[in-house]
């Protein structure tokens, strides 16, 4: 399966606490931090809620 990898560009101070938890779950903890995880349908929804916080790379 593929898999996506997700860069955190923006700060999440000042953000509500379910776009915090969604980071979380993540696993983005800090500005400029790459993860990568396998490609779906809950990682494309979590992705959609904090689109304005990350980056999707190729």
């Amino acid at each position: 399966m593929a898999t996506i990898k997700i860069k955190q560009v923006k700060s999440r101070n000042n953000r509500p606490i379910d776009q915090k938890r969604t980071l979380d779950s993540l696993g983005l903890t800090r500005i400029n931090k790459v993860v990568e995880h396998e490609d779906s349908p809950t990682l494309r929804g979590m992705i959609r809620k904090v689109q304005h916080l990350v980056e999707v790379l190729d």
